[in-house]
C-alpha cells in the first residue's frame, strides 16, 4: 500500500508550487479583511475584538478564527509589524503580502492531510497497474486541485483549504467510524466558520441515528430500545466544551450579544452584493422584470414603486418593487422544506457513510439554494463534498 500511494506527495507537492505562483498576482478586498484581523487580534484587548470599527471590514466569524488570526499575527509581526497597526487601513506592503499568501499555503496542509485520509477510504482497483484510473488518484487530483479553491484562496484570497480540511478530515472519521473524533472536529470547525451550519443537519440526524441509536430492525429500520443516553451526552458534550472554550471569554463579559451580532448580520440583506446563482437571484430578475414590463405598459407609476437597490452591487436591505419583500424566516423555511427528504431518507434508511455523504451535499445545496445573504462562493461546500461522494459512494471501503 506504501508503495502504491507514492504519487501523493508529487501532487501535494506540485498544486503547493503553484501556488506560490499567485504570490504576486490580484487579490480582492478580503487580502484587507484579513490584514484588518490580523491588527485588530494582535493589537486590542479581546474585550474590543467585536466592537473594533475603524475599517469597515470589522470581525465576523466565530471567536475561534478569531483565536486563529490572533496566532498569526505573532508570525505575521516577524515579517512586517506595520501590517498589525488598525489605522493602516489597505496596507499591503510587499512583506505584508508574501506573509499572507505564505499562510494561506502553509494552513493548506491541513488540507492535504484531509485529503489524503479521504482517499483512504476509497478502494483501488484490483488488478489495475494505471494510477491514473485509480480512484483514489482520482479524489486526490480533483481535491487537491479543485479550481475553485485555488481561485478563491490563492487568488481573490481567503483560507477556505484550511477550513475544508476541517470538514473533509471529519466526513473521513465518520467513514472510519471514528464517530467522535469526527463529532469534534466539525464543532470546531463551527466555531472557525459558521457558514458551514449549513451542513449542521446531516450531522446531526446522522450521528443520532447511526451513534446514539446502536441497533436496527431487520427491514432497516430503527430499533428505539436501542437508543444509548451515554452517547447522546458524549456528543453533547464535546459540543458544548468546543462552545464554552470559543464563546466562553465572551459570555463572562457580556459580549455574546455583540458577537452574535456580527456573525448574523441580518441587516446586510437577502443577496450578497455579488449575487448567488440560486433562488433569489431568479427572484430579483423577475421582480424588476414585471417592474420594467408595468412601467413600459404604463400600469404601474414608476415615482410611486420603491427603489430596488440590488442591482447596486452594495451590501444592503433592500425591497423589491412588486413582488413580496423575502424576510431571513421565509428563506429559513424554503431551506427546512429543501433539506426534510434528505433527513428522513437517512433517518428511516441511514445507509451509512453513503446515506451521509448524499445528505450532507444535499443540505449544503439546498442552503445555497434557499439561504439567506448567501455568498457566491459558498457553492465550494457543495462541490467538494459532491467530488467525494461520487467517488466514495461506490468504492468505500472500511479504513480503520
Amino acid at each position: 500500500m506504501a508503495d502504491s500511494w507514492s504519487w501523493f506527495p508529487a501532487l501535494a507537492v506540485g498544486v503547493s508550487l503553484l501556488k506560490c505562483l499567485f504570490i504576486g498576482g490580484y487579490r480582492s478586498t478580503d487580502f484587507e479583511v484579513h490584514r484588518n484581523w490580523l491588527a485588530i487580534t494582535h493589537s486590542l484587548p479581546v474585550s474590543r475584538w467585536y466592537h473594533e470599527n475603524t475599517s469597515e471590514w470589522t470581525l465576523d466569524y466565530p471567536p475561534l478564527f478569531a483565536w486563529f488570526e490572533f496566532a498569526l499575527s505573532h508570525a505575521a509581526q516577524h515579517f512586517d509589524s506595520d501590517m498589525l497597526v488598525v489605522e493602516k487601513l489597505n496596507y499591503s506592503s510587499p512583506a505584508a503580502v508574501l506573509f499572507q499568501r505564505l499562510s494561506v499555503i502553509f494552513t493548506d496542509l491541513l488540507f492535504i492531510f484531509a485529503a489524503r485520509e479521504c482517499c483512504r477510504c476509497v478502494q483501488e482497483q484490483k488488478g489495475s497497474r494505471d494510477v491514473l484510473n485509480q480512484p483514489p488518484f482520482i479524489l486526490a487530483a480533483l481535491l487537491l486541485w479543485n479550481f475553485g479553491l485555488l481561485i478563491v484562496d490563492h487568488i481573490h484570497f481567503q483560507y477556505n483549504g484550511f477550513l475544508f480540511g476541517f470538514l473533509l478530515l471529519s466526513v473521513a472519521k465518520h467513514l472510519q467510524s471514528r464517530h467522535l473524533q469526527g463529532a469534534l472536529l466539525f464543532a470546531v470547525l463551527l466555531n472557525l466558520k459558521h457558514i458551514y451550519l449549513y451542513v449542521a443537519p446531516a450531522y446531526g440526524i446522522y450521528l443520532l441515528r447511526s451513534y446514539c441509536f446502536t441497533q436496527d430492525n431487520k427491514d432497516g429500520s430503527v430499533r428505539w430500545s436501542s437508543f444509548s443516553p451515554l452517547r447522546l451526552f458524549t456528543l453533547a458534550g464535546i459540543v458544548v466544551s468546543v462552545c464554552t472554550l470559543s464563546f466562553g471569554p465572551f459570555i463572562v463579559t457580556g459580549q455574546l450579544p455583540q458577537v452574535l451580532s456580527r456573525l448574523f448580520p441580518f441587516k446586510r440583506g437577502l443577496c450578497h452584493a455579488y449575487w448567488a446563482p440560486n433562488i433569489w437571484a431568479l427572484y430579483n430578475v423577475l421582480d424588476k422584470s414585471l417592474t420594467m414590463l408595468g412601467v413600459r405598459l404604463k400600469l404601474l407609476d414608476e415615482a410611486e414603486l420603491p427603489r430596488a437597490s440590488m442591482t447596486g452591487g452594495l451590501v444592503q436591505e433592500f425591497q423589491h418593487s412588486l413582488l413580496p419583500s423575502v424576510s431571513p424566516f421565509i428563506t429559513l423555511v424554503c431551506t427546512l422544506l429543501a433539506i426534510l427528504p434528505a433527513l428522513a431518507s437517512i433517518w428511516w434508511r441511514p445507509r451509512g457513510a453513503r446515506g451521509f455523504l448524499r445528505c450532507l451535499l444535499l443540505c449544503a445545496l439546498a442552503s445555497f439554494i434557499f439561504g439567506w445573504h448567501v455568498h457566491e462562493k459558498a457553492v465550494l461546500i457543495a462541490i467538494l463534498p459532491l467530488r467525494s461522494a461520487n467517488d466514495m459512494s461506490s468504492n468505500i471501503s472500511r479504513c480503520h
